[in-house]
């Protein structure tokens, strides 16, 4: 299957997850510049089973959200950044979705398990409560110490240091 096909549409995703056996994972960002944290969560959140879906925010919903506070988030379109998740080995399902929370795609999804970051309260996570509501869980991921899209953004704008400078970036 190429890369390609794993990017559905919120219906069509849903009708994959209908027919998929075993539990379905779902987490959700906005995966701008793709860096070693956003691995490390997909990575665990495709163990807590035998699927993962993968939100990833418009373009739209990105600027809604302040994601660009500087007016230039995204720094890759949706499209790309959907084709990047979807090459990943853990990522089973892509849907790009407009609205400014995933609650009406995980409403439409169902996932057996739900994902997030640690940086999360269990309180703030979106869907939450919904996904336990039916019998699902949700999972807290720890995070990647020191590393994040605003910091690596900051780091090739030269604001900030680090080892290697904008070239350690690129591992």
């Amino acid at each position: 299957m190429s890369t390609a096909e794993k990017i559905r549409a919120a219906e069509a995703a849903a009708r994959w997850r209908q027919r998929h056996p075993g539990a379905v994972v779902f987490t959700n960002g906005v995966f701008d510049l793709l860096h070693v944290g956003h691995v490390a969560l997909l990575e665990a959140a495709r163990a807590e089973g035998a699927a993962l879906i993968v939100g990833v925010n418009s373009d739209a919903s990105v600027r809604r959200l302040s994601k660009g506070s500087r007016g230039d988030r995204p720094v890759v379109p949706e499209r790309e950044r959907a084709r990047l998740v979807a090459a990943l080995e853990p990522v089973d399902c892509v849907v790009v979705f407009d609205e400014d929370s995933p609650l009406a795609l995980i409403e439409r999804l169902r996932p057996d398990v739900l994902v997030k970051g640690a940086d999360y309260a269990r309180d703030a996570i979106v869907g939450a409560d919904e996904v336990e509501a039916w019998g699902g869980r949700v999972v807290r991921v720890p995070l990647v110490a020191g590393v994040s899209t605003t910091e690596l953004l900051a780091r090739l704008r030269g604001g900030a240091g680090g080892a290697g400078g904008a070239g350690g970036a690129a591992q």
